[in-house]
């Protein structure tokens, strides 16, 4: 028999303008700034003041809360009600209600960030293929096999399935061996190696595009069709075994397919660029002293839309309320409660930021002057959310896929953060200093005699660093830099 039993749970909850902040302070400024677009788009209480703008509007919480209460409590045959909520505070035009924007009137700079654009490509591969005589069904299929291109220059995706693709969403239909012909076209396009299937493939189109065909080329290609597994794990006496050729002869093989171009489609900035976007910007204005801001994208001046005051005034004058008076009025006040959110949790992101970002650049203060990544300090995110009180999670979103701009370059804010090590003479140094290290003893090692992971820690632990091997193991890893069986080179 199931038994009935009844308990008592303690829960905490976000509220709808908690999560709604959550959620704006992970956004980087590009992002934000089309969330601000959105929410313009959606809420017509809600709009973009100008720099020179004096008369907004501010809602008052207590006036929304005594008419919240007037609405609720009034009776279903309004026109009989006495339904006249105070809403003078409402319209009130002192102490406007917009959220913070840097002043600009002093003459100080206003920083905005260039925007570039840029050809995608998918737009240089078209243009290439109008070079081409294909009729229509052929420019059809071949522009379709053009879209399932990724970013790197491959087409990953089965002839097969692109063909039901083709059946499906254009109601063309087409085989395998009709794709294939039209693939074969498509990659005698530029950059060579485009719309390769594999690693393997990509390669041979670069190669058979050489003009001069000569013996290397054509080892090369045998090398590649053959014995790619070989060559990448570097087993070089098997393949000087099996090609019976000698070591400076397979060397010069070696170095005519190391200079091939194993990601075609990232390959020429014109087909893709990527541009940062800083979320800050940091001046040194002083020996000492710097200057924090936030790019225009991150402070946007929102306030209340001028004609929701209008209709509140006409609400005003009205001595006899109708349902769809109240319905209207409903309305109103759901959109000014989002707006002002809206604009609160805006206002609270920018402080929150800034907050941040100081504490940031008060911690690191010497890297900031000098450049020097030896002069960071280890720094996690409890440090800076211990600083600023609040939570740590808080300051993992502030800093999650944000840059800044400072007069040394542009950094990822997650660069500041790094554990400590302790270093035999007693001092904490970042492990960022160890991974610079590392980093210099394999640029300068032997590539005939690559060093080991243990006498990558030897030679650490001889400079001070004392860490064990895993941990060499582990910088290794994050620095994208293979073992040394793989780093060997003939």
């Amino acid at each position: 028999m199931l038994k009935q039993t009844l308990s008592q749970k303690l829960l905490q909850k976000l509220s709808p303008q908690q999560i709604q902040f959550v959620q704006l302070l992970q956004l980087n400024s590009t992002e934000i700034a089309n969330k601000v677009d959105e929410e313009l788009a959606e809420n017509s209480a809600l709009e973009q003041s100008s720099q020179e703008s004096d008369e907004e509007i501010k809602p008052d919480e207590d006036a929304i809360l005594a008419m919240d209460e007037e609405v609720d409590s009034s009776d279903d045959d309004i026109s009989t009600s006495d339904y006249e909520p105070d809403i003078s505070e409402y319209l009130s035009d002192e102490d406007n209600y917009q959220n913070y924007t840097p002043d600009y009137s002093s003459g100080e700079e206003r920083k905005e960030i260039p925007l570039a654009s840029y050809r995608t490509l998918y737009d240089t591969l078209l243009e290439q293929l109008q070079a081409v005589e294909l009729n229509e069904r052929q420019m059809k299929i071949a522009s379709h096999l053009i879209g399932m291109i990724e970013e790197d220059g491959y087409l990953r995706r089965p002839l097969k399935s692109i063909s039901y693709d083709l059946a499906f969403i254009n109601n063309l239909q087409t085989n395998e061996n009709e794709l294939e012909e039209i693939l074969l076209i498509i990659q005698t396009l530029d950059p060579p190696g485009i719309a390769a299937r594999d690693l393997r493939e990509c390669l041979l189109i670069q190669l058979n595009r050489k003009e001069e065909q000569s013996d290397e080329i054509k080892l090369a290609r045998k090398i590649v069709t053959y014995y790619l597994n070989e060559l990448a794990n570097k087993h070089y006496d098997k393949l000087i075994k099996n090609l019976e050729i000698n070591k400076d002869y397979l060397k010069k093989i070696i170095d005519i397919i190391t200079k091939l171009n194993p990601k075609p489609g990232e390959s020429q900035v014109n087909f893709k660029s990527q541009y940062i976007i800083p979320d800050f910007i940091v001046t040194q204005i002083s020996e000492s002293d710097f200057d924090i801001s936030l790019n225009s994208n991150n402070s946007p001046q929102l306030r209340i839309n001028k004609e929701f005051q209008e209709k509140l005034e006409g609400y005003n004058e009205q001595k006899k309320k109708s349902k769809k008076l109240k319905d209207e009025l409903q309305f109103i006040k759901q959109k000014l409660d989002n707006a002002k959110w809206f604009i609160e949790a805006i206002k609270q992101r920018q402080q929150t930021l800034l907050m941040t970002m100081s504490t940031i650049v008060e911690y690191q203060k010497d890297f900031f002057i000098t450049g020097d990544y030896t002069k960071l300090k280890p720094m996690i995110l409890k440090d800076i959310a211990d600083r600023i009180s609040m939570d740590i999670s808080t300051v993992s979103r502030v800093v999650s896929s944000k840059y800044v701009q400072t007069d040394l370059g542009i950094y990822p804010l997650r660069e500041f953060f790094s554990e400590g090590i302790m270093k035999d003479d007693g001092n904490e140094v970042s492990n960022r200093e160890v991974k610079r290290i590392l980093s210099d003893l394999i640029s300068a090692e032997s590539k005939k005699r690559p060093l080991t992971d243990e006498k990558l820690t030897e030679l650490l632990n001889e400079k001070g660093y004392n860490i064990a091997r895993r941990t060499v193991a582990k910088y290794r890893e994050q620095l994208n830099l293979a073992v040394a069986r793989l780093r060997k080179e003939l």
